[in-house]
């Protein structure tokens, strides 16, 4: 049996891989997106850190913005076999990580970003079939394209001086 390795997505990042391994991330008010298409057992993440592109190339960084992450992993999964049919989603993030910004208000990135990866998702019909969105903590999540589990740890408040 092939050794199973957690690939760790970071920030504006996407990666791909196939069971046995496994996606994780550690998020705030950024959305980590998993699509997943089972018969392949081959899924994707996205690590989003702002809602918009407006327009901007994401350069290095394909998972930056929910407008163009969603689309840039779509494509990377087709490449590799996935039926676009086929995927699901799941997601975790958009924490309220700054107190003084009110909850929803215009300075709330994960109220924003939950909002446009909905938004992205439902342009190209693509079902969430579970998430785990806002709040004031952050998440580590972790996915396991063998069986589709998506774990989500919401983390404590650590104040450091």
């Amino acid at each position: 049996m092939p050794e199973s390795k957690v690939i760790n997505v970071l920030i504006g990042s996407i990666d791909l891989t196939r069971a046995p391994n496994r996606l994780a991330s550690v998020l705030g008010s950024c959305i980590g997106l998993v699509l997943w298409d089972q018969e392949q057992r081959l899924a994707g993440m996205a690590h989003i850190l702002l809602p918009d592109s407006r327009g901007q190339a994401g350069e290095n960084l394909p998972g930056k913005y929910a407008d163009s992450a969603v689309p840039t992993l779509m494509r990377a999964l087709r490449e590799r076999g996935a039926d676009p049919h086929r995927l699901r989603a799941k997601a975790a993030g958009g924490a309220r990580m700054f107190p003084r910004v009110s909850a929803g208000g215009s300075g709330d990135v994960g109220a924003q970003n939950i909002a446009a990866v909905k938004a992205a998702l439902g342009s190209v019909k693509i079902t969430i079939l579970a998430e785990d969105f806002g709040g004031v903590r952050g998440r580590k999540i972790l996915f396991d394209p063998a069986t589709g589990q998506f774990s989500v740890e919401t983390l404590d408040h650590v104040n450091a001086i």
